[in-house]
């Protein structure tokens, strides 16, 4: 029996949050399964070196400065990229973020904020990239960075859990729609990974012992270990996958915490 095909060979794809963390890291995976990458973030300098060290490995990859909070910031980004690539195959919505606050302290912008970015943003992107895959009928895969904190209560925060929670059902129902149009639907919930972001938190030794007390693994991620699953998502190895949540976790969600 043939192998599955993990190569993207002739694919354009479009990350969002590109310029550090995890979507920096599958960016940078896309590119070396053979994609033309396209990174949005609101952070030129990081786009910039991101775009640099994949070209220096010999990938290909462009930036776009864009707020993709923001409707028209979004589609002026998704004509430029059309008129440059002609196509767009895969997106992953990775822009995230979260204000850890307790429920009786949470403001309206607080939840404002979160919930703009880490769903309205998905959504959005969604939106606009699964009206040009419809047009170019040819399908296409969308991917979302959800997290445990979408299926587990954590101390991360009722905002950014009720945003995680949404994409999840967000996905479901993107892809009960667009199934017809070969639009497949995924996302992936990481638990506790080594970036930029948890580097402050996993420095504490209490907090790390508290997660590594409920990951059977008994270990963080380490971000390249996103990249296996997210290529199965988008790549024709899961070609008859749609509408589902994959948990890289190390086990976390059949423990609780």
């Amino acid at each position: 029996m043939e192998l599955p095909s993990f190569a993207l060979t002739g694919k354009t794809a479009i990350v969002t949050g590109a310029g550090r963390g995890i979507g920096k890291a599958l960016a940078a995976g896309l590119a070396e399964a053979g994609a033309e990458v396209i990174l949005l973030s609101r952070t030129e300098k990081e786009l910039k070196e991101t775009a640099r060290q994949i070209k220096d490995r010999g990938g290909k990859a462009y930036y776009l400065t864009v707020d993709v909070t923001d409707r028209e910031h979004i589609h002026q980004a998704i004509g430029q990229i059309r008129k440059k690539s002609g196509r767009i195959d895969i997106l992953i919505n990775n822009a995230g973020m979260n204000i850890r606050s307790k429920a009786e302290d949470v403001t309206d912008s607080e939840w404002n904020t979160i919930m703009d970015t880490n769903l309205k943003s998905a959504f959005m992107m969604s939106q606009e990239v699964g009206k040009v895959m419809k047009e170019q009928w040819t399908g296409g895969s969308i991917l979302s960075v959800s997290s445990v904190a979408g299926q587990t209560a954590l101390r991360t925060g009722v905002a950014y859990g009720a945003s995680k929670a949404a994409l999840i059902q967000m996905t479901k129902i993107l892809a009960f729609e667009w199934g017809k149009d070969g639009i497949r639907v995924n996302s992936i919930g990481p638990w506790y990974f080594d970036t930029p972001l948890t580097e402050k938190l996993l420095s504490d030794e209490k907090y790390l012992k508290d997660i590594l007390a409920v990951t059977p693994l008994n270990r963080v991620g380490q971000l390249k270990e996103l990249i296996g699953p997210a290529l199965f998502f988008v790549s024709e190895a899961g070609s008859y996958v749609t509408g589902q949540t994959l948990f890289v976790d190390g086990g976390m969600t059949i423990h609780g915490f």
